[in-house]
């Protein structure tokens, strides 16, 4: 199994516009984050967890042919908004791309994207196919995929378990149920959005923390604020086992 990180950044608590900040003026690649999002090739299949504003360059930016499913953590918009762009895939593939999402997130999909699920389509307009998932584990192809349920403030999220490596973006809480799904795992991947509380994120020490309990060998943080600090000198303050991940990182597991 192969993961790519698509993304490790986020427009939370600061502009998306180059606002001037050492992270902004970094010339270190490890500075340069997209939105949050990551790259799955497993026993065939290619898959990507959330389409965000940056999907498209993040596709091309990774070369990526073939794609069998998006499958979605929430609703929000720096998750979603790049669902267009899977018409390049509708068209290359000449079939409809399989999308996978909680009942809620499909209600906002279909606002959000009305033209998509239009009764009188425009031609060319993305072509998908909906498949409605909650907390049971669900397959992709031979792919088992075990949703994990956590609060982003209030908002339930789902990250995601593939035998040995977990991904949870967007938690601020993890209930002790949800926990054990997490337990066992060898590679895990958290949020971590900056140094000050926040009420829907984990700070990185609530990360840290978090990382110590469930015991994974390494960890890595993504869904970073600028606020978080450059790269290089936010990496000197981890343990051993804990890794700020960066837009571009691959994992062979």
């Amino acid at each position: 199994m192969i993961i790519t990180f698509l993304g490790t950044g986020t427009s939370q608590g600061v502009p998306v516009i180059a606002c001037g900040c050492e992270v902004c003026t970094s010339t270190d690649k490890h500075d340069k984050r997209l939105r949050t999002s990551i790259l799955i090739e497993a026993e065939g299949k290619t898959i990507v967890i959330d389409s965000g504003p940056d999907f498209r360059y993040q596709m091309l930016r990774e070369g990526v042919k073939h794609l069998d499913a998006v499958v979605f953590t929430h609703e929000h918009k720096d998750h979603t908004a790049g669902l267009d762009d899977i018409r390049a895939f509708n068209y290359f593939q000449q079939e409809a791309m399989n999308v996978y999402a909680v009942p809620r997130v499909q209600e906002s999909l279909k606002r959000e994207f009305a033209y998509i699920f239009a009764e009188y389509k425009y031609p060319g307009i993305p072509e998908l196919n909906l498949h409605t998932i909650g907390l049971e584990p669900f397959n992709i192809g031979p792919v088992k995929l075990t949703p994990i349920e956590v609060l982003h403030y209030k908002l339930p999220v789902l990250g995601f378990r593939i035998k040995d490596f977990t991904y949870v973006t967007d938690a601020k809480t993890i209930s002790p149920k949800e926990k054990e799904k997490i337990k066992g795992t060898k590679v895990l991947v958290i949020n971590a959005l900056q140094k000050e509380s926040h009420i829907s994120h984990f700070t990185l020490g609530e990360a840290i923390a978090f990382a110590h309990e469930i015991d994974a060998e390494t960890t890595y943080l993504t869904h970073i604020s600028h606020r978080l600090g450059k790269h290089a000198d936010v990496c000197k303050e981890l343990p051993p086992n804990i890794k700020l991940a960066y837009d571009g990182l691959k994992l062979e597991l």
